[in-house]
């Protein structure tokens, strides 16, 4: 007597999906341990930077004023040109152009005329203009300048994790133009 025992397989539909969680745990897999090579908090930081610089741009545009931008190591603040005084000032009363901090591990670098530009690590003192020591000859300059005229300092800002080799570029031209660079990973 010949018994036939029922063989049992997968089905398609069963492997597909076996293959499906595969590769759904593998991506936030590689999303969670950054292989792909991508680092959110420098994409963040430079977005945000950004950002600051073309509002301030329009400010400078609508209002006639003349902005400029203190880049440190690790931090940057807004002033604005005070015609009076003839002095650079912080801008008073308005929160967005605070002095900002980036998140701990992550630098500056800036380039101006494709020269690096040797940062600080803290902002440089605003004084009063009564304040002055006579024996100071040069006065507070900021790196970066965006004119009333909507034109601004030609720069190339590098926001870098030297832990990791990872730098993300912001360039900017005369017109004002921001642009991202290649990214370096």
């Amino acid at each position: 007597m010949n018994v036939r025992l029922p063989t049992r397989g997968f089905t398609l539909v069963e492997i597909l999906v076996v293959v499906i969680i595969i590769a759904t745990v593998v991506s936030i897999a590689l999303l969670s341990i950054n292989v792909a090579g991508e680092d959110a908090e420098l994409d963040k930081e430079r977005r945000r930077v950004a950002s600051l610089i073309e509002t301030i741009q329009d400010e400078a545009v609508l209002q006639g004023r003349e902005f400029g931008i203190e880049i440190m190591t690790s931090a940057y603040r807004f002033v604005e040109f005070d015609p009076l005084s003839r002095q650079w000032a912080e801008v008073p009363f308005v929160e967005l152009y605070r002095l900002r901090r980036l998140p701990v591990g992550l630098e500056f670098e800036l380039f101006i005329d494709e020269r690096r530009v040797e940062l600080e690590n803290d902002p440089e003192r605003l004084a009063d203009p009564d304040d002055r020591p006579s024996g100071k000859t040069d006065p507070y300059v900021p790196h970066l300048f965006i004119f009333a005229s909507g034109e601004s300092t030609v720069f190339e800002l590098h926001i870098v994790r030297p832990s990791a080799d990872r730098r993300f570029i912001l360039r900017g031209d005369v017109l004002g133009e921001l642009e991202f660079g290649a990214d370096e990973v």
